[in-house]
């Protein structure tokens, strides 16, 4: 790799990790910075999840240092996330790079339209049944593509009556729960290139811890912009648009 993209990587991967942990879709970003560096698709999607575990883990031990715990609230969702994330995960091994790359630009399409609406808390509960088909649902999603995942979590979780600072620690949680499932699929199908992979890792971890932080404070508001401006360019170059 080139010393422009160890650092795009980096900056990239911190910036991503705290948008992920505050709201979501942060891997709308370096997933294509992961192409951008020469990583195929399909490759860059396995490799990706190594530093959305590394986010997700000082994202979480961030949350229970700054006084919000979660993990009782994952247990209910975690069976029917992790059934779907390990689906998922096979699944989408069997794509081809090109395949793989049009679809995830055309799905950045509705994600960003979710990242430019927040979430609203809701009153009440779901239904057990409805709880397992959701986070099935959204568990088969994550292990098939991550890209997004967390603000699927955020508007599930909130709409099903968690306060929004819990939900982005349970969000964290489980999103955490799917990369460990799914991450051994891709090491063993042979799709992560470790270099990128690593170095991307470093600066989510860093940005995980930093959005836990941010989330307990607030600032979500100055991010989103940010956001729909970068998924909006490179969504446009996965297209082939330019």
């Amino acid at each position: 790799m080139s010393v422009t993209n160890v650092l795009l990587l980096l900056g990239g991967g911190l910036f991503a990790g705290v948008i992920n942990t505050m709201a979501g879709g942060g891997s709308m970003l370096t997933v294509p910075l992961l192409v951008m560096a020469g990583v195929p698709g399909n490759i860059a999607n396995g490799s990706n999840r190594v530093g959305i575990l590394a986010s997700t883990a000082a994202a979480a031990t961030a949350f229970r240092r700054l006084g919000v715990e979660g993990l009782s609230r994952v247990t209910p969702v975690l069976l029917p996330v992790v059934a779907g994330a390990l689906l998922g995960s096979f699944s989408v091994s069997l794509l081809s790079d090109e395949l793989f790359e049009k679809i995830f630009g055309i799905l950045m399409v509705p994600l960003l339209l979710l990242a430019l609406r927040p979430p609203r808390a809701a009153l009440g509960s779901w239904s057990l049944p409805a709880t397992v088909l959701v986070f099935f649902g959204i568990g088969l999603y994550g292990g098939a593509f991550q890209v997004g995942i967390g603000l699927l979590l955020v508007l599930a979780l909130s709409r099903s009556g968690m306060e929004l600072v819990l939900a982005n620690n349970v969000k964290v949680l489980v999103a955490m729960a799917i990369n460990v499932t799914a991450l051994p699929v891709f090491i063993l199908n042979g799709k992560i290139a470790w270099g990128p992979a690593l170095v991307l890792a470093a600066g989510f971890a860093v940005g995980g811890a930093l959005g836990a932080r941010f989330t307990v404070t607030g600032g979500e508001k100055v991010i989103r912009p940010v956001l729909a401006l970068a998924v909006l360019a490179l969504s446009g170059r996965l297209l082939g648009l330019y």
